[in-house]
């Protein structure tokens, strides 16, 4: 049988790239037609130079240059080490999107911010006591903003896990509890918890392996804010949360506390992430004066 051969016009057509880029790569010799008609200067490609012509192009997309590709072609480039290759730029692509996706969200809460100076209040900030909690927690350090989701969530999982060889069922609510009371990026020092029947502090004093359990102690003064709505929404109760705190002449006295009614982050899916319901405490004390 006699191999399809094709025109460069049909060639590029196949492999989904120019003509123009075709004679170049033909320049550079690092894809040559199968053959050229020496009468009317014809180029024709076989089929199965498309393998070649594919590896040039992801190549290409992991940012490498002409140069460094035809060096790796006239070494005969594995297809698992290309696989790998490719694995690698796929996952830093996948985190580069992330970050730009967190970067968007940060700008579009600036904006809202902005949009809402003069706007009253979209929340209703409360003072009132806070009841303690048997809780079941992990803690961890979030090494950055953008890496929550994908650090919270196996913590999560974790935790539950752990519960759940124990035959311990977790109660409502699901708490996350932040160790530093300023803003920080990087380096997120947070618990992961749920409230416990207070039975398990008595049969698992020392945790139950990374697991600790322990008592959320009650506080005598808190701010609270309800959030309906998008998770990703929550900076927009944290302003106004502090807000209200400073125009009242109060002060932080701890971290705020997370607290998820009704639903689990790592439970939830996408799309039920645009409707929930969590409360943001504050320990507050009457603010220092001089």
């Amino acid at each position: 049988m006699i191999p399809a051969r094709f025109k460069i016009g049909d060639f590029s057509q196949l492999g989904q790239v120019s003509v123009r880029t075709l004679r170049l790569y033909d320049e550079l010799e690092l894809i040559k037609p199968a053959e050229t008609d020496k009468w009317t200067g014809y180029r024709y490609y076989t089929l199965d130079q498309l393998p070649r012509l594919n590896r040039i192009l992801a190549l290409k997309d992991l940012g490498l240059s002409l140069e460094q590709i035809a060096h790796l072609l006239k070494h005969d480039l594995p297809a698992k080490q290309m696989r790998g290759m490719l694995s690698q730029k796929q996952a830093e692509l996948e985190r580069e999107l992330a970050e730009t996706k967190m970067r968007m969200m940060r700008v579009e809460a600036r904006l809202r911010q902005i949009e809402n100076e003069d706007a009253p209040p979209k929340y209703e900030v409360t003072l009132r006591e806070a009841s303690a909690f048997t809780i079941a927690s992990l803690r961890l350090l979030v090494p950055h903003v953008q890496d929550m989701a994908t650090v919270r969530h196996p913590t999560l999982n974790n935790l539950y896990s752990a519960l759940g060889e124990q035959n311990i069922k977790p109660l409502e609510p699901e708490i996350f509890l932040y160790h530093r009371r300023e803003y920080h990026e990087e380096n997120i020092d947070m618990e992961v918890a749920t409230a416990v029947e207070p039975s398990v502090l008595k049969n698992f004093p020392n945790g139950i392996g990374k697991v600790t359990v322990r008592e959320l102690a009650a506080a005598a003064s808190v701010a609270s804010v309800i959030h309906h709505g998008e998770l990703w929404r929550i900076p927009d109760a944290i302003v106004a949360l502090y807000a209200w705190v400073g125009m009242n002449g109060l002060q932080s006295a701890g971290a705020y506390r997370e607290f998820h009614h009704g639903w689990r982050e790592n439970q939830a899916p996408g799309d039920d992430l645009c409707d929930i319901t969590l409360e943001l405490q504050l320990p507050v004390t009457p603010l220092d004066t001089p």
